[in-house]
């Protein structure tokens, strides 16, 4: 799993040696950042990585998508701030795109940027910090791409928790059944969904349904974007779920 000194990100739903990818191929990367280093460093470093393929990269959010559309990656690891487009419009954009549009993690130097907060929102599947170890990286490359998502609960509390009042949006008119409630407060928690299933005494699959409806009535492009509706609207209340 990846962590870092002040928070424990979990990786729902899988386990700590992921799959390359849903098909057992490699996963095809695209890194989007302004800074030429830190790009550099991430190719030379995440190319090195079982599993991984990097694709191509990208200087500003502009360029991100251009190349994401070109090139057709699995995952584009998104730094949020960039020049021209930052990296909340350039995720924003992506996935309201063509059918099957990449997954994207955030990359970023500090747990609490309001950026990160916005980029889930966006549809985002996760975020990782810049000071990660690479493999922790690569793991999560390899988890998004597989279809599960990052979750930083702690951290994902404070950092909806020190948004302005009056920020939060309702949730949709399309109500939540009170199982469903249920499900999205134990998500909030990091919990993967047989962890769920365990934690209520149900099935895997009615889990599973659950976790469809819960998006599905939210809107939400995956689980991170759920449990951010969730602490957005109140919901789940920052320091009491989990």
């Amino acid at each position: 799993m990846i962590g870092s000194d002040a928070s424990t990100a979990v990786m729902a739903g899988t386990s700590p040696a992921g799959p390359a990818s849903p098909t057992g191929t490699p996963v095809t990367l695209l890194i989007a950042d302004d800074d030429e280093v830190t790009r550099s460093g991430l190719r030379t470093l995440l190319a090195a990585q079982p599993g991984i393929e990097v694709a191509g990269e990208a200087a500003d959010g502009v360029e991100a998508v251009e190349q994401a559309r070109r090139l057709r990656p699995d995952v584009v690891l998104m730094d949020v701030r960039m020049p021209r487009r930052n990296g909340i419009e350039a995720t924003r954009q992506l996935l309201a795109g063509p059918a099957a549009p990449p997954k994207v993690v955030v990359i970023t130097t500090f747990e609490n940027d309001d950026y990160v907060t916005a980029a889930l929102s966006a549809g985002a599947s996760g975020f990782v910090l810049k000071r990660l170890p690479v493999r922790q990286i690569a793991e999560a490359v390899r988890v998004v791409a597989a279809g599960e998502a990052i979750l930083f609960p702690a951290a994902l509390r404070r950092m909806v928790a020190a948004r302005p009042l009056g920020s939060a949006e309702a949730l949709p008119q399309a109500a939540l059944t009170g199982r469903e409630e249920e499900v999205l407060r134990l998500m909030a928690t990091g919990l993967s969904n047989p962890e769920i299933a365990e934690s209520l005494t149900v099935s895997l699959e009615t889990v599973k349904t659950h976790v469809g409806n819960v998006l599905t009535k939210l809107g939400a492009q995956n689980r991170t974007h759920a449990v951010v509706i969730a602490y957005e609207s109140g919901l789940v209340v920052p320091g009491i779920a989990g």
